[in-house]
């Protein structure tokens, strides 16, 4: 379990980088909505792990492709906003537990399912 310091730290990074990530213009990155949901700082603050779901992404190569490119600016903008010994180096992946939700909710709306009403008819 982290450290209280090293949870502020990545609630921190986790933050800024929500915002970031909206200012980005690369094409490649700008391809559905983009959260964070989760960030992993190693003890000596040396990488992060950086998990994002995105919603309506089109190709996830490219997408990956276009975070590498803009990974350098982001963790200057990372250093700039926040007061760190070590930047950490941005290792990002992708997560698919939000798409996969909503997949799961459409299927259950889908499903013909008989409601309280039916139940009292047959009383």
């Amino acid at each position: 379990m982290p450290s209280n310091k090293l949870a502020r730290t990545n609630d921190d990074i986790q933050r800024v980088l929500s915002a970031k990530l909206r200012e980005i213009k690369d094409p490649r990155v700008q391809q559905g909505m983009i959260s964070v949901t989760r960030v992993e700082t190693t003890g000596d603050l040396r990488y992060a792990k950086v998990w994002l779901s995105v919603l309506g992404m089109e190709n996830e190569k490219e997408f990956r492709r276009g975070l590498k490119s803009a990974g350098g600016w982001l963790r200057r903008e990372l250093g700039q906003s926040l007061e760190l010994r070590y930047v950490p180096e941005l290792v990002f992946e992708i997560d698919h537990s939000i798409e996969y939700g909503a997949h799961i909710s459409q299927m259950i709306q889908s499903l013909d399912i008989r409601h309280d009403e039916d139940e009292n008819d047959e009383r």
